[in-house]
């Protein structure tokens, strides 16, 4: 469940509170996140070799949806068609011409932008452009899922290794991220997903993350899929800043000549109108 803000900051002073309390009392609260020690960081150098910056095979995603059909609900069905047609038709309804985040599925699953992995002890993060919200947490410390997690856009992920094989296990997404498979077709989630991955080398520089995508409310089935990441080392690849609502916006000056982003007309699917129109 989520909770508003005031209770969050309310839990927090009764934990600070908390905290203080066991401090006088010569009492110490238990470590949560223990330091990691020299064999946590010689332990690393054991996994696979994900360095680099990774582009999606895009051809892949498109091919995807014919060989592995997503089991829509009837309902569900209908929409994603009317979404089809419009697309078709020359009238693409932008899913994410909000700037919120495509958060997950749709990140693994659509985006067309670079992203990296970064492996430190108990956790492999995933970085990513575009939305300047690309951030991926893994745990891989062992610990459980909360009991109740607060959603969030990419959800809470723990994950192990099997092998040389990540998998990792998402929960606590919010019901309003998208299950796309493009950036005009989706819907969204309704509560309840799961998803499990296990992401691994296909080839030395070609990386596999297969999917397994529960949602109750909108897929009569599990959705099973996959999707192929190719390795850049050249420097032009490096990630770069993209931050998506800089686009609503084009740059000006105010009364006292400082530089400032004055917000800019846009089209229902997000292309920014002339100026005057």
């Amino acid at each position: 469940m989520r909770r508003p803000i005031r209770e969050c900051l309310i839990a927090m002073s009764f934990a600070v509170a908390a905290g203080g309390a066991a401090a006088a009392a010569g009492t110490q609260e238990p470590v949560i996140n223990p330091p990691p020690q020299a064999g946590d960081w010689a332990a690393l150098a054991k996994l696979p070799d994900w360095s680099g910056v990774w582009t999606p095979n895009m051809s892949d995603q498109d091919a995807r949806i014919k060989t592995d059909p997503i089991p829509w609900k009837p309902a569900a069905a209908a929409q994603i068609a009317r979404l089809i047609a419009a697309e078709e038709a020359g009238d693409p309804k932008g899913l994410f011409v909000n700037c919120l985040p495509e958060s997950m599925p749709s990140w693994m699953l659509i985006t067309h932008n670079a992203l990296e992995f970064l492996f430190t002890p108990g956790r492999v993060t995933i970085l990513g452009e575009s939305d300047g919200n690309r951030l991926r947490r893994i745990y891989t410390d062992g610990r459980p899922h909360p009991a109740d997690p607060d959603p969030s856009f990419h959800g809470h992920s723990i994950g192990h290794w099997e092998g040389q094989t990540l998998v990792v296990d998402t929960v606590g997404i919010l019901p309003e991220t998208y299950i796309a498979f493009s950036e005009a077709v989706g819907l969204p989630n309704n509560g309840d997903m799961h998803i499990v991955e296990r992401i691994h080398l296909a080839g030395s520089d070609t990386l596999r993350d297969d999917l397994e995508i529960t949602a109750p409310h909108v897929f009569t089935r599990t959705w099973k899929t996959s999707r192929i990441l190719y390795r850049q080392r050249a420097r032009k690849y490096d990630i770069v800043e993209g931050v998506c609502l800089q686009g609503s916006y084009s740059e000006g000056a105010d009364a006292e000549g400082n530089a400032v982003f004055v917000p800019a007309t846009q089209t229902e699917g997000g292309n920014i109108l002339p100026a005057g129109k």
